[in-house]
């Protein structure tokens, strides 16, 4: 198996799938740590919190690079920024009225929606791995979210709402900033995504700050853990496995959010609930293996944004 030493640290397959691994758990329990941050403060505080204290931590650690950035890098980073907030934002609030549970389940729709967004700009059909894997997620998510007949839950519909925002988010990190240093881009988004909750909060919302250790340490925990640790660990360790490791692993997130969440909060899931996780799960996966050969495949899903492959961007 070949290796590459990344600052004398030798990088192999299984050490970049454990990591890989810790990083979607990480990324799981963002969602029973919102619940508990909600708890004693707004939607826009938990949000403002997260993301200044992610761009602190992320910033001191590599400040000889954030000493390099230029006016593109911020103008791309203050519009990223703002889709970055405006999906928590819909996350956030969505939770507030929904599980924890179900809060994790259908963000992991994200993945199914970038190459249909990349397929729809690029007018043509997506890979049959797509369309497999779409169906299969929306009868999860039916199974999850469904209340008397077909009536969506408000808070599952504004976890939809923020997973197809993070969608956009991806394309547009694609799109929008070809050739600007990930890192730097990366750091400075998190800080205007801050910037814009800070905005928000002292503007829709009174703002105060975490009441108990139990508060503060989920707001740490958001912001070290779930947004610093898995933005600097993620883009390092993803070039070392394999795409369909990849999916595999980040398929871990929901679950996790699920497992957490019944430790921790209590929260169950129906029998369909737990049928409704399962195939959104299988679907999210069928969609992000590559297509067979002679599928026309979704532009910028398997190519990375920014060592980001598979729909991945280490925010969550």
């Amino acid at each position: 198996m070949n290796t590459k030493t990344v600052h004398s640290f030798a990088w192999t397959q299984g050490k970049a799938d454990i990591a890989l691994g810790l990083v979607a758990v990480g990324w799981g329990s963002s969602y029973l740590l919102m619940k508990i941050g909600l708890g004693g403060m707004g939607p826009f505080m938990v949000i403002a919190m997260r993301f200044l204290i992610a761009f602190a931590v992320v910033g001191a650690v590599s400040f000889r690079k954030i000493a390099h950035t230029n006016r593109a890098v911020l103008k791309y980073a203050s519009v990223l920024g703002l889709l970055l907030f405006g999906l928590f934002a819909f996350l956030t609030h969505g939770l507030e009225t929904t599980s924890a549970s179900n809060g994790g389940f259908l963000t992991a729709m994200a993945v199914v929606f970038v190459p249909i967004i990349n397929a729809a700009l690029q007018r043509h059909m997506p890979p049959r791995s797509i369309i497999a894997g779409t169906l299969v997620t929306l009868a999860g998510i039916a199974l999850l979210s469904l209340r008397g007949g077909l009536e969506l839950h408000s808070g599952d519909a504004l976890c939809l709402a923020g997973a197809l925002l993070y969608a956009v988010f991806i394309v547009a990190t694609d799109r929008l900033a070809p050739g600007i240093d990930g890192m730097l881009l990366g750091t400075w988004q998190l800080g205007f995504a801050g910037l814009y909750g800070l905005v928000f909060s002292l503007v829709c919302e009174v703002p105060t700050l975490p009441q108990t250790p139990a508060q503060w340490g989920a707001i740490l925990g958001l912001a070290i853990v779930c947004s610093a640790f898995g933005f600097v660990l993620q883009p390092v360790a993803q070039p070392h496995t394999t795409p369909e490791h990849t999916a595999l692993l980040f398929s871990i997130e929901p679950v996790a959010s699920a497992v957490l969440a019944f430790f921790v909060l209590g929260e169950t899931l129906p029998a369909q609930g737990y049928l409704g996780a399962v195939l959104v799960v299988t679907g999210v996966v069928v969609a992000s293996l590559p297509g067979r050969e002679g599928d026309q495949a979704a532009p910028g899903l398997d190519e990375p944004v920014e060592s980001m492959p598979d729909g991945s961007v280490p925010v969550m």
